[in-house]
């Protein structure tokens, strides 16, 4: 787990991008964000102004009441100015709701396509890239990230572009009104300004931090419960617990800190507006006595620092959620922009009937994240078609290494691989992939019906062909006795060994058909009885197909038509089991030596 102790090590950053940068990084990623933000923008700022206006109708009708107490109510211009002020408001609600559904559902959209963008992106980095990050970091980025950006967008940005256009908008209507009292409103909100600055400055580290931690931790997770069996066997319980309480407390640290940091804006938020009523209050009672300004004025003043002041509460907190989205933000499109595989427009299909025939010349590789290490040096072979191609040899010496460079999930460093005389570096990926089946040692099957699991993603496929492929691996007997035949879901009420696993899939390659077969230790899984069944079933699998059979139990492949023997990335015997065996080489000594011990 050396890639996971290293990210538990790493230490928090900021956010590369910040705030602005991500919502750059997103008007330029979608462009159907922009019109609908426009609109909402539009709307935010024509509630604010009616929201504005309300002020200065309600100094009018303090005004009139207060010219009454000397004469006549007009009870007439008064209730003009309500009925005014009704209307004012109720579209200010239309249009706030509008604003907020807008954005919700434009940002729901955005959520999907980056999702899908996620998708789509996860098949087209290298292989090298899931050596490097962890499954469960890669899954915290299209979920938990974009959610968390998805929310962000939704319920802040719209909030923040009202409270922007209600704070300029009540600047204007109180310097209009009285410069004197704005100036003592204005000096008071500086403050605020200062001390929500300082707070964002201080907290942006820390979320930043919280969406490291959590991806962190989402991979630990992942890994560690996927081996929940050898966790256990292994008694490293304690271990596993006092990591996960490491990482665990790493995440509430950041959390707890960056919580508590935003948390603070809004009481001092709360104790600057506060700040700004006994300003106002203090000045307008000064001007009022002196008759410089109606009593109609102090009350539309402390209106309007009421809507002055709640912007900065209101921008606080949408900070803080934004400072939340900038850290996804950066997660997500770091995870965009990374490097993809090349471009293979201009390539060509693989032929349409390949008789299987398998070069290897002068093949030469080394890991991109390690180049210096050189793992195939200099492997030339030659498979003919049909042929049943064993590759043997100690741990390390390349051997599903080789298989991956024919497979093309990664890029030789030099010589070539040809099939049917075509180099695969010519051919699309895709196309490279559609020509084999391939079982591995690790046995994947999906929560779905075992007709699903058997025939994934090929079409036309009828029940027979299913039930002879079914019968060939000996694993017919076994679905029968399942509740709904081939039409079982496979979840964890259905009670499955791991033999049973890994010779549904290689019923599966059966029903596949492709024309040429690889087998990672298929057969690891399964006890000596079911290995013979199994053995005969891939014999039947093999025939007319060129094979690559990887292999650790070497009794399992003395039938090969060819026997490849690895050490330390080259060729060091080739030829069949009875050839090897005469020459009393490396190939004998394994052989014998595991001979011994299954005497033993």
């Amino acid at each position: 787990m050396p890639n996971l102790t290293q990210n538990r090590m790493r230490a928090p950053v900021k956010s590369k991008r910040g705030i602005g940068g991500v919502l750059r990084e997103l008007f330029s990623y979608s462009s159907k964000l922009k019109l609908p933000s426009a609109a909402a923008f539009a709307l935010a700022v024509a509630g604010a102004v009616l929201t504005i206006i309300g002020p200065s109708l309600l100094s009018q009708i303090t005004d009139l009441i207060s010219d009454a107490l000397a004469a006549q109510i007009d009870l007439a211009a008064i209730g003009r100015i309500g009925v005014t002020l009704l209307a004012i408001y109720g579209l200010s609600a239309v249009f706030t709701y509008g604003e907020h559904f807008i954005m919700a559902t434009v940002t729901l959209e955005l959520s999907r396509d980056l999702r899908q963008d996620l998708s789509r992106k996860i098949n087209r980095v290298p292989m090298g890239y899931f050596s490097r990050v962890s499954h469960g970091d890669i899954l915290s980025r299209v979920t938990n990230d974009v959610s968390t950006l998805q929310q962000a967008l939704a319920n802040s940005l719209p909030s923040m572009i009202s409270a922007a256009a209600q704070f300029i908008g009540c600047l204007i209507m109180m310097l209009v009104t009285e410069w004197r009292m704005a100036l003592a409103a204005i000096a008071v909100t500086l403050l605020g300004f200062a001390v929500m600055a300082a707070v964002m400055l201080r907290s942006q580290k820390y979320f930043s931090a919280r969406q490291e931690n959590l991806s962190t931790l989402n991979g630990y997770v992942e890994e560690m419960y996927s081996g929940h069996d050898v966790v256990r066997l292994s008694r490293a319980g304690g271990k596993i617990k006092a990591a996960f309480g490491g990482m665990n407390g790493e995440l509430y640290d950041a959390e707890w800190r960056s919580q508590f940091l935003s948390g603070v804006m809004q009481p001092l938020m709360t104790v600057v507006g506060n700040l700004g009523y006994v300003a106002v209050c203090v000045l307008g009672s000064a001007l009022a006595m002196s008759g410089q300004i109606s009593f109609g004025v102090i009350v539309a003043f402390i209106l309007y620092v009421r809507l002055f002041t709640s912007p900065l509460s209101t921008l606080a907190q949408g900070m803080s959620q934004m400072q939340s989205a900038a850290a996804a933000g950066d997660h997500i499109f770091d995870f965009l922009q990374e490097e993809e595989l090349p471009d293979e427009t201009g390539k060509k299909e693989a032929p349409a009937q390949v008789r299987g025939e398998v070069e290897f010349d002068h093949v030469r590789f080394s890991y991109p994240d390690n180049p210096d290490k050189v793992i195939i040096r200099d492997f030339s072979a030659h498979v003919q078609p049909g042929q049943k191609v064993a590759i043997v040899g100690p741990t390390g010496a390349g051997k599903t290494t080789l298989v991956n460079l024919l497979m093309r999930f990664f890029e030789i460093d030099g010589g070539s691989i040809k099939i049917d005389g075509v180099p695969t570096s010519q051919m699309t990926r895709e196309s490279v992939h559609n020509l084999f089946s391939m079982v591995l040692q690790d046995t994947w099957l999906f929560e779905g019906t075992v007709r699903e699991n058997l025939v994934y993603n090929k079409t036309g496929v009828t029940d027979r062909e299913l039930e002879e492929a079914c019968r060939a691996c000996g694993i017919y007997h076994f679905i029968e006795t399942l509740p709904q035949g081939l039409d079982t879901v496979l979840d964890d009420s259905i009670a499955i060994s791991a033999g049973q696993k890994q010779l549904l899939t290689i019923a599966r390659a059966m029903v596949q058909d492709n024309p040429m077969l690889i087998l990672d230790e298929a057969t690891s899984s399964v006890d000596t009885r079911t290995e013979q069944i199994t053995q005969r079933a891939m014999d039947r699998l093999t025939q007319h197909r060129t094979s690559f059979v990887i292999a650790h139990r070497l009794s399992t492949i003395k039938n090969a038509d060819l026997i490849l023997v690895l050490k330390d990335g080259d060729i060091i015997e080739q030829g069949t089991h009875d050839q090897l065996l005469a020459k009393g080489g490396f190939y004998a000594d394994l052989y014998n030596s595991q001979f011994e011990k299954a005497a033993g």
